[in-house]
């Protein structure tokens, strides 16, 4: 099947494409390489260097004609969405929209759709939280993925084309980048390797829901699968402080690093931690990486990159 990926040459896309490849897809990346990196992109995938808000994204729908389009590429910091509501919006709605209407337009069958779990619930009032909590999101990158969602449920409703989002935890592992608006694990990795100290917002006791990448992207290509459509959650079930989080890369890294906080993030919520059962039961996706392991292999990936 031939497959295209926006975004497949960032942190999570690259994994998803690496999926593909394995499985014997013919693999298509669209990605304008602002956050993801060549080194990134697997030999076997064919990559074009574009926004997904260009005018020239039609063409490579024409000339490749994808079965099924997996819409990765996204502005994804929080604090930027905050910062300039407006680029947010362009990127996370108008270019959503853009590679929606090339999909329903060149014929292809299936739209998978990534989304944010906890950015989309907001403070939560259940935990973990189902895919029918209230959506109430607390900020623009929130928004911004909440209403592509609606998006893609109107188009599949005026043209039959199938969806589904995938609604993700807090996604860590190989490939994800230390700078900017990275992870947490990311930052805290690098800097205790580096023999620098962490800063934990707050008090540390905010929790999230953390998946390994791999997880994730194996999710994307279980959705995949001909009878899969609506929203599904990919996370866990399971809450981890920041400073059990602290601890755990303390230990694997062998760092001597003390716990040392800092002040609060504005808007930043207390509790963030979604139910994947619906994706469980209906597609049999289960998350195979335990948090140790997942930091494990994250650990040995930037000790070698950094070696």
């Amino acid at each position: 099947m031939k497959v295209l990926v926006t975004g497949g040459a960032g942190f999570i896309g690259s994994h998803v494409v690496d999926r593909l490849v394995e499985e014997g897809h013919q693999v298509v990346i669209v990605d304008d390489l602002s956050s993801g990196t060549r080194k990134n992109v697997n030999r076997a995938a064919s990559l074009y260097k574009l926004d997904i808000q260009s005018g020239r994204l039609e063409r490579v729908f024409r000339n490749e004609r994808p079965n099924i389009v997996i819409h990765l590429a996204a502005q994804v910091s929080v604090r930027v969405s905050v910062d300039n509501p407006v680029f947010d919006a362009q990127v996370n709605v108008l270019g959503t929209m853009n590679v929606l209407h090339q999909a329903v337009h060149h014929g292809v069958r299936k739209v998978i759709f990534s989304s944010s779990g906890g950015a989309i619930y907001g403070e939560q009032e259940v935990f973990p939280a189902p895919e029918s909590h209230v959506t109430k999101p607390l900020s623009p990158y929130g928004i911004s993925k909440l209403c592509a969602e609606h998006y893609l449920s109107y188009f599949q409703r005026i043209s039959g084309i199938q969806v589904v989002s995938l609604r993700y935890g807090n996604v860590y592992g190989p490939r994800q980048d230390p700078e900017g608006e990275a992870g947490v694990v990311a930052i805290f990795i690098r800097k205790m390797l580096n023999n620098e100290q962490p800063i934990i917002n707050g008090n540390g006791r905010q929790t999230r829901d953390f998946v390994f990448v791999d997880d994730v992207a194996e999710a994307n290509l279980v959705a995949m699968r001909q009878d899969s459509q609506g929203v599904y959650n990919v996370g866990t079930g399971i809450e981890t402080s920041v400073n059990e989080l602290f601890r755990i890369l303390v230990g694997l890294t062998g760092s001597s690093c003390k716990e040392v906080h800092g002040p609060a993030k504005l808007g930043e919520q207390m509790r963030s931690v979604i139910d994947p059962s619906k994706l469980k039961q209906e597609l049999g996706w289960e998350p195979e990486a335990d948090l140790t392991k997942g930091l494990e292999k994250t650990v040995a990936y930037f000790r070698e990159l950094m070696g």
